[in-house]
């Protein structure tokens, strides 16, 4: 019997990824553990093993295709003893292609929908056609992939009829659909004058001479997460000034003892075991809000965010107050690494009890940096600088920096907050016990 196969969830929180690249092609014979395809989750590129063994008979989903739903069939394998050319005719590509079931609610006159235009009164001449199937009797039925291509070519679901599983409005229905068929509802006003910032449901139009360039699943998860972290979470945000001479000091005495080892400390290290030991001094801000909960964390993962060609990512750090500076300088520098070639499992980068920022290294004095959810804090460092500074009671030139941390209002009262400053910029600046 054809086996299928279906685009897997590589991480907990994958809902679609990109198939990137086929690493078979039809007519190859797979045995379980082989690799067969390379998956582009919002984080990182993985790699795709065969459980199961036979003759790849169809790939139904071409290399590139992005926006493919997780449990989509993407290809379909003849078991053994099987004639791979039969096997192809037993999925039904059109509805197994299309991504898992999905329902978009027809937008209320006058409103603009978030996944189709608001549709016309009525239709053309003749036969009114038939209405869109519904769940529950108000929810069109349409697959993700139907929802957007009806939104981008301005065609009304609701005068669709659905030839998916249980009547389900699927890519095919679309294709014969004339463009346009949703006309726009009567403005309730004039519109201004300036063209109104698009939706996602409105392309982009402009006569300026520019490019385009599609967003990567990396980047539209960024734009998603951010958002909603500053929708949703009340920030505080609170500065403290820290010198870094006695730290600076430290890590050069560090490096010429570890020079052997082929290991070389950062100040980024350092400031990682800091916070790290600061949040188990204050647990009140090593902590996570969950609605109804206070999620209480017993050590420090520190995910420590690390720039990469297609946005920004968090390796994490697990443990960073139990481990020596040099365990943290190793760990850090092979994910940063791995992180940059897309290479990152997701217990790798999903996880954390607070985060770290630094953008010393590009010269910036001081940022507030977005909290990671469900994190309830994120320490932004700014870089270190020659500033006239009080000393032993007298005025000096000393090396400082400012960090910023920033708090969810939610889980963490400012008093705490400062606790934790006070605390970071105490264990940086007497910092001998982060070797102890």
């Amino acid at each position: 019997m054809p086996i299928e196969l279906k685009m897997p969830a590589l991480s907990p929180t994958m809902e679609e990824g990109t198939l990137a690249k086929w690493l078979v092609k039809e007519g190859d014979e797979v045995k379980s553990g082989d690799l067969l395809a390379e998956i582009e989750t919002d984080k990182a590129t993985m790699e795709f093993e065969a459980i199961d063994e036979g003759t790849i008979a169809q790939i139904l989903v071409a290399e590139g295709t992005d926006n493919v739903a997780v449990g989509t069939v993407i290809a379909v394998i003849a078991g053994e003893g099987e004639d791979a050319s039969a096997a192809k005719a037993a999925p039904a590509p059109a509805a197994k292609a299309e991504p898992k079931e999905e329902s978009v609610a027809p937008a209320p006159a006058g409103a603009a929908s978030e996944t189709a235009p608001v549709p016309a009164a009525a239709a053309s001449a003749g036969a009114a056609p038939k209405a869109a199937p519904t769940d529950k009797g108000d929810r069109i039925k349409a697959s993700p992939l139907a929802k957007r291509i009806a939104a981008e070519r301005g065609i009304d679901l609701a005068a669709l009829t659905g030839s998916g599983p249980g009547g389900r409005i699927v890519k095919a229905d679309l294709e014969g659909a004339p463009a346009g068929v949703a006309a726009p509802a009567p403005a309730a006003a004039a519109a201004p004058a300036s063209a109104p910032a698009p939706t996602p449901t409105q392309p982009f139009t402009t006569d300026i001479p520019h490019s385009a360039e599609k967003l990567s699943n990396m980047r539209k998860t960024i734009a998603r997460r951010l958002t909603e972290s500053k929708q949703q979470v009340p920030h505080i945000y609170l500065t403290v000034d820290v010198q870094l001479d006695k730290l600076l000091k430290l890590r050069g005495e560090l490096n010429g003892a570890l020079e052997p080892q082929g290991v070389k400390l950062s100040v980024n290290d350092l400031l990682i075991k800091a916070l790290a030991k600061a949040l188990i001094q204050v647990p009140k801000c090593n902590v996570s809000f969950a609605g109804d909960q206070l999620i209480s964390y017993e050590r420090a993962d520190i995910s420590v965010a690390v720039s990469v060609p297609a946005g920004l990512i968090t390796p994490i750090i697990v443990g960073a107050d139990e481990k020596s500076v040099s365990k943290i300088s190793t760990e850090m520098k092979e994910l940063a690494g791995r992180a940059k070639e897309g290479k990152l499992q997701p217990h790798e980068y999903q996880g954390g009890t607070a985060s770290l920022s630094n953008m010393g290294m590009f010269g910036i004095k001081q940022f507030e940096a977005v909290i990671n959810p469900p994190q309830g804090m994120i320490m932004a460092i700014g870089a270190g600088e020659k500033r006239p500074y009080i000393v032993d009671d007298a005025l000096a030139i000393a090396t400082v920096m400012s960090a910023t941390g920033s708090f969810d209002h939610r889980a963490i009262d400012g008093a705490d907050g400062a606790q934790l400053m006070q605390a970071f910029k105490q264990i940086v600046e007497n910092p001998l016990g982060l070797v102890a």
